[in-house]
């Protein structure tokens, strides 16, 4: 399996032309029906041996966290985060791994984290901070070293954890702030997550599958806060509040539709889904109303990704030029 990344190794390096390379992607968007820019592409797995490499990997970090546990919980974190980077020398710098690199850095932040609570024990207000600082500083080193993609999100989470971390610690008994915290770092979040889109809105650099963890990273944030705040999953199926989260799962519709990024539908199907089958079983008088609304949103995704690109087309065509430039531009054909 060969990534645009490779194909623009390959240019650099000499071995393909720019032209054959573009004349490539053509035909295989050509093939596919759709373009290339709209598949959202993202390396995981470039084949079993990532997988036999990823439980190796496994097995090896949490035996050795569990035998050195033995003398000391924090040493067991120390020796974990330092595995996990000396694996990821190997099998992310040398051998260009994809789901081992991601797996490793997980082990390597959440390694640091664990040793930074072990040590200050967790229960003092400044510990959240202090961890969440180091882990932010953990993702930085490893993204100067290693360059996976999704490591800018991982960075970005902790670094809005620890803004999370300090507002509760100022107001330590509000659950008001904690949502409000959650909702204004999913929406820096998604401001950086764009940022990374706009600079590669043909989607064949490493920068697009950055933005694609970001966005995933901002859509939850942004999401859960605001269908929390209305109660959804606490009772509250008021007829005014169902129509509302659907109105509101429209907004997130044109929203993805209009960036290219599927993650806000996805995250707050959950909420719609309920939504509507509250008002189906309500004021329908359905009793399987749950499936009723299972065939209604999956016959109703399916018509979306099948007319995508001309809904697209739909949109894009009514915004400013200006903001049209920083978006992938949709299907002609």
């Amino acid at each position: 399996m060969y990534t645009d990344e490779d194909l623009n190794l390959a240019v650099k390096q000499g071995v393909f032309s720019d032209s054959s390379v573009d004349e490539f992607r053509r035909l295989m968007s050509s093939t596919k029906g759709a373009p290339l820019v709209d598949e959202e592409n993202f390396r995981l797995v470039g084949g079993f041996n990532d997988i036999f490499i990823v439980i190796a990997c496994g097995l090896l970090l949490f035996s050795s966290l569990w035998v050195v546990q033995a003398f000391n919980d924090s040493l067991g974190y120390l020796v974990f985060a330092a595995l996990s980077w000396g694996l990821s020398d190997v099998f992310v710098l040398k051998r260009k791994m994809a789901l081992p690199a991601i797996v490793l850095l997980l082990g390597f932040v959440g390694g640091v984290f664990a040793f930074s609570e072990s040590l200050l024990g967790g229960d003092m207000p400044s510990s959240a901070i202090i961890s969440t600082s180091l882990s932010t500083l953990a993702a930085y080193l490893h993204w100067r070293r290693f360059q996976v993609p999704i490591t800018v999100a991982v960075g970005t989470g902790a670094a809005l954890a620890l803004l999370a971390s300090i507002a509760i610690s100022v107001f330590p008994q509000s659950p008001t702030v904690l949502l409000s915290s959650l909702f204004v770092c999913g929406c820096l979040a998604f401001l950086f997550a764009m940022y990374w889109d706009a600079a590669d809105t043909r989607r064949v650099t490493r920068k697009s599958d950055v933005a694609f963890w970001l966005h995933l990273l901002a859509a939850p944030l942004m999401i859960h806060p605001v269908f929390s705040s209305l109660g959804v999953l606490d009772g509250n199926d008021s007829l005014n509040i169902m129509v509302l989260i659907v109105v509101l799962y429209v907004f997130m519709t044109v929203l993805s539709i209009s960036i290219d990024r599927r993650a806000f539908m996805v995250s707050s199907l959950m909420y719609v889904m309920y939504a509507l089958s509250s008002l189906i079983e309500n004021y329908g008088g359905v009793g399987y109303s749950l499936a009723v609304t299972g065939v209604v949103m999956g016959v109703s995704l399916l018509m979306l990704s099948i007319y995508w690109q001309a809904v697209r087309r739909m949109f894009l065509a009514r915004l400013p030029a200006r903001i049209r430039g920083y978006l992938p531009a949709a299907n002609l054909g």
